[in-house]
């Protein structure tokens, strides 16, 4: 796993952050909400302790995408960027893609596997939750 601090940002760059502590975890996400926020197959988030966390360029806009949930993105290109959710108090979570060097961020787990799209299979040995056994 990498090390801090971790950067990353939006697309056009309009919206830069930095993560001055390890990644708490790193994992993928199947549910349908996640798929849809991102139009991908699958998401991958790094869950970071929010006072670790700086927005060092731009403001990214927040979108109440389901109750208790904000869906952190840049209103300039539409990047999603960011997840956080009552039930996960004091995280936030990034999408994997946005950081600068993702290749060094090594997912851990999937969760919501039950709502996983049937013909994406990642061939991996991480181990699998349902929504309910993780978090």
């Amino acid at each position: 796993m990498s090390t801090s601090p971790l950067e990353g940002g939006c697309l056009c760059g309009a919206v830069r952050y930095r993560i001055d502590a390890p990644p708490k975890w790193i994992g993928y996400c199947h549910c349908t909400s996640c798929r849809r926020s991102t139009g991908a197959p699958v998401t991958t988030f790094v869950g970071a302790d929010a006072g670790s966390v700086s927005f060092t360029c731009g403001k990214r806009e927040q979108f109440a995408s389901s109750p208790g949930v904000q869906r952190g993105f840049c209103a300039r290109c539409g990047t999603p960027l960011t997840y956080e959710g009552e039930r996960f108090p004091g995280e936030i979570h990034f999408y994997v893609s946005t950081f600068d060097e993702p290749q060094t961020l090594h997912p851990e787990f999937h969760v919501y596997c039950e709502e996983r799209l049937e013909w994406l299979d990642i061939a991996d040995s991480l181990p699998r939750y349902l929504a309910t056994t993780k978090g």
